[in-house]
């Protein structure tokens, strides 16, 4: 007995995911897949796919007034696509950052956020929120390299706090090393100093020629 044949009438249509949108970022294209399943009904998120940067949506001949709706959401929310926010993972695979850079140059204002978003976790009552970015700002820092200037500039800063830290380390040494007799010296004049206050008006009136 044949299989059962599916009705080979099907609705469908696709949108193309420009570069100024995705960014060059497969991730980024995911993210837009889920940002636009999570606008569409819950029998219509999973009727649309991301095919070789496109989004399809396609379904049966018989569901054309659930297509039609879908269709028009897609089509709305496509108009303001290149502005969408980009999430940390994102922003991660664009640049090709990790997440502790992400945080770092985020805390010190290089790289700046957009604002923060809240979202609740896939069958969980926790909730997240996180930073997004501007898309544009993003896109400026990938055309201007500045994601290597900013390594040279950590790579810098390390080594001199590494620095720093040797000569004070190695100066607290040198104090705990130091004979008990200079310290107590030492301790002693500038007790002596406190003591004589007024010494040097004294000297200057002249009782001491």
């Amino acid at each position: 007995m044949p299989k059962q044949q599916k009705n080979d009438i099907e609705l469908l249509r696709t949108w193309t995911l420009p570069p100024a949108a995705t960014l060059g970022s497969s991730v980024r294209a995911h993210g837009i897949l889920l940002e636009m399943r999570s606008r569409l009904p819950i029998s219509s998120k999973k009727s649309l796919v991301l095919e070789a940067g496109e989004l399809m949506l396609s379904m049966p001949a018989d569901d054309k007034t659930q297509f039609d709706a879908a269709a028009t959401i897609v089509s709305s929310a496509m108009k303001d696509i290149e502005n969408l926010p980009v999430i940390p993972r994102e922003i991660q695979d664009i640049l090709t950052i990790k997440p502790g850079e992400r945080h770092r140059w985020l805390a010190d204002g290089r790289l700046p956020s957009a604002g923060t978003r809240t979202v609740r976790l896939a069958g969980r009552a926790r909730q997240i929120t996180f930073h997004v970015f501007n898309p544009r700002v993003v896109e400026d820092l990938l055309d201007r390299g500045l994601v290597d200037q900013w390594r040279n500039e950590d790579v810098e800063a390390a080594a001199e706090n590494r620095r720093r830290a040797a000569y004070k380390a190695k100066l607290t040494r040198s104090l705990k090393n130091a004979p008990k007799s200079a310290t107590s010296a030492n301790a002693a004049s500038d007790e002596a100093d406190v003591s004589l206050a007024g010494w040097e008006e004294f000297g200057r009136e002249g009782f001491l020629r």
